[in-house]
């Protein structure tokens, strides 16, 4: 959501708008969160989100986004989280029309609030939705106290489904969730995962089972993950032949957007165009999109770097 839609909306409905950005812990991020999921009120609010997201990040020269989506969030507004479901993912799937982009939606357990009971309906949830747009099926909230072997049943029905994979994991807590992610719950990606360097030899495990890091380094930064840039792990985890991809974690409460953090990457860590084109890659292969998109995106990526040689 653009802060200037959080601003609008929240004046719509009377309501005071939410301080964003500029915090370092997670409890603060969650309230913030929270308060900006309260401004989707009408089918016209979640209209204008759906074409803004689109619209941003198809002008930032991305062909695909993968945003997480927890229905239960909005079971005021709607008769079910089945109806949820379909009213987000078809109005999504017009706005995606409209901007050319294609998007593909990760359902998310909340570790926190969901028991493990719930998180197996849940997975049996994103299974039937995975014709209208569910590609992959997360687990998210504070890490902290919620392991991911509380939830091993609902991922083993996601992965029997077909779902990827994609649980938050080694931001918050440990490199040893990280572990488990991969070992306990079949992990295809992992949301974070920039501290696996505190467990021996998971690192080179990452890069034998082929496992993606989905990176955001500025908000690991605002979470208080590492105190600087200087001390992120992302250039030692691509040193060490992990596939990681770079993300905005979301741009409303942290700020940058995904061309944003590509550029940071680039005038930060110094990353040359091949480490640049590998993490695009990254992005495209590992993610959820339908094969057609990640032929055309691939190849954009070797002719984009193609030309950067000639030039």
């Amino acid at each position: 959501m653009r802060p200037t839609t959080l601003a609008d909306l929240a004046a719509k409905y009377a309501m005071q708008m939410p301080t964003i950005r500029g915090y370092g812990s997670f409890s603060a991020f969650s309230d913030l969160y929270v308060a900006a999921t309260a401004v989707l009120q009408t089918p016209q609010d979640w209209e204008r989100l759906a074409d803004e997201l689109c619209e941003d990040h198809a002008r930032d020269g991305a062909v695909y986004v993968e945003p997480s989506f927890w229905a239960a969030n909005y079971r005021d507004q709607f008769a079910s989280d089945d109806a949820c479901w379909e009213f987000v993912l078809s109005t999504f799937a017009e706005a995606a029309d409209r901007h050319a982009i294609s998007v593909g939606f990760m359902a998310a357990v909340d570790r926190v609030l969901n028991s493990a009971e719930e998180a197996v309906a849940l997975a049996h949830q994103a299974v039937r939705f995975m014709d209208r747009g569910v590609v992959s099926f997360g687990l998210h909230n504070d890490e902290v106290g919620h392991p991911p072997q509380d939830f091993v049943e609902a991922f083993a029905v996601a992965k029997a489904g077909g779902l990827l994979i994609t649980p938050h994991a080694g931001e918050l807590e440990g490199g040893h969730f990280v572990q488990d992610s991969v070992e306990l719950l079949g992990a295809d990606r992992i949301q974070h995962g920039v501290r696996s360097f505190e467990v021996p030899g998971l690192v080179e495990y990452l890069v034998e089972r082929g496992v993606c890091l989905d990176v955001c380094p500025t908000s690991n930064i605002m979470l208080s993950v590492f105190p600087s840039l200087a001390q992120h792990t992302l250039p030692r985890l691509l040193d060490a032949g992990v596939k990681c991809s770079v993300n905005g974690d979301d741009p409303l409460l942290f700020g940058p957007g995904l061309l944003d953090e590509y550029e940071l990457c680039r005038r930060e860590f110094g990353f040359d165009d091949e480490r640049m084109a590998f993490i695009a890659r990254c992005s495209i292969e590992c993610g959820g999109a339908p094969d057609s998109v990640k032929w055309e995106a691939l190849a954009g990526i070797d002719a984009w770097l193609s030309n950067v040689f000639v030039s």
